[in-house]
């Protein structure tokens, strides 16, 4: 008896944990899914820094590993209600100064998702 239990205990726990990971996906924005994703590719083999990238910005990303992230970080700031015009003063076009801002929004956006998906349980 004692052994359905765990089972029943484990299956409700697993469940539990699942729908707390599917609430939490429902509720980032599909900006903040694409910048995720963009992030994760710098890990592909084809994104990896080369041996001359890792001499020449040593643990900054590279101008072509920048250049990947850039559509993504722009679409998350603008899903913020910026313009193309805003975003472009505020950064003087700098694109490490966008990704910042990006990679900031994303970081905020992501605590208020854990909050309200812990306020939900």
């Amino acid at each position: 008896m004692l052994i359905y239990a765990l089972a029943a205990f484990s299956l409700l726990a697993c469940g539990t944990e699942s729908t707390t990971v599917n609430n939490l996906e429902s509720l980032k924005t599909p900006q903040m899914e694409n910048f995720s994703k963009a992030m994760r590719s710098l890990g592909n083999p084809e994104n990896r820094p080369t041996e001359e990238e890792k001499r020449q910005s040593g643990h900054e990303l590279s101008d072509r590993r920048k250049q990947i992230l850039l559509p993504a970080a722009k679409d998350l700031i603008k899903s913020e209600g910026f313009t193309d015009t805003q975003i472009q003063d505020k950064t003087k076009g700098d694109v490490s100064a966008i990704l910042v801002w990006a990679i900031e929004i994303h970081q905020r956006k992501n605590a208020e998702t854990l909050k309200i998906a812990k306020q939900s349980n």
